[in-house]
């Protein structure tokens, strides 16, 4: 039989696995989330592609369960057909967005790296929502910029969702401020930021955290002053603030 200290060690080692982003402060209270409300009602095409992704060596990018769940709940709440994501990974948010929009619903889906979104796409297919996929390899800015410069994208997206580059928070937000419809929702992924946004200036983080925990914290600022915006911010996964467009 395990310690105590062995139970927890194991219990850690097993939220890892599958890209362990809660802020709770119980590792027990997050486990008890997943095996009561998120893993029975998960969806065997994103189920299977979790696992693939558990097995990529930058696993810990990959939209955690939980908040998976919480996506594919929101977007049909809202009713979203036309939607948008900047960053995808191995595309595990894609998918629970792509199963929750209707059959004729669209994704513009952009990321730098095609071969990472590759890696899901079998499962993507096999799932019957590729059609609904318009995917894009390259940096989002420019499409968004070209999108704005046409004219005819203004507000016709109903939800868009970030998981991105955070030193461009701000530089998307601009824009995406513009193609999100009145009354349609921008999500941000990663907000709360390892915790590390309420971390004193001589705390011990690793070193990519604390290069991004400047970008975040002043992205956090702007939307709470934005008055274009209803906002709430969610401790979901590594942080969520969702926005509401009201003018």
């Amino acid at each position: 039989m395990a310690t105590n200290g062995e139970g927890k060690q194991q219990e850690v080692s097993r939220h890892q696995e599958v890209g362990h982003k809660s802020l709770l402060q119980s590792d027990a209270l997050y486990q008890y989330i997943l095996e009561t409300s998120v893993y029975p009602r998960e969806p065997e095409p994103m189920k299977e592609l979790r696992e693939i992704t558990a097995k990529h060596p930058w696993n810990i990018m990959t939209t955690s369960a939980d908040e998976g769940q919480f996506l594919n709940m929101l977007l049909k709440l809202i009713n979203a057909k036309n939607t948008m994501e900047i960053g995808v990974y191995t595309g595990y948010s894609l998918l629970a967005t792509a199963l929750a929009l209707p059959d004729d619903g669209k994704i513009l889906a952009m990321d730098i790296n095609r071969e990472n979104y590759e890696l899901g796409l079998p499962v993507i297919e096999k799932a019957g929502v590729a059609h609904k996929i318009d995917f894009r390899e390259g940096p989002a800015l420019p499409v968004l910029d070209h999108m704005i410069e046409d004219g005819k994208y203004h507000g016709t997206f109903d939800f868009i969702f970030v998981d991105a580059d955070k030193d461009n928070y701000l530089n998307y937000h601009k824009r995406l401020i513009e193609l999100v419809k009145v009354g349609g929702v921008i999500g941000y992924d990663n907000t709360l930021w390892n915790g590390s946004v309420v971390a004193p200036p001589d705390a011990p983080l690793r070193k990519y955290v604390r290069y991004y925990r400047d970008f975040v914290l002043e992205l956090n600022k702007a939307l709470a002053a934005d008055p274009r915006i209803e906002i709430c911010m969610l401790p979901v996964g590594d942080g969520i603030t969702l926005c509401r467009r009201v003018n």
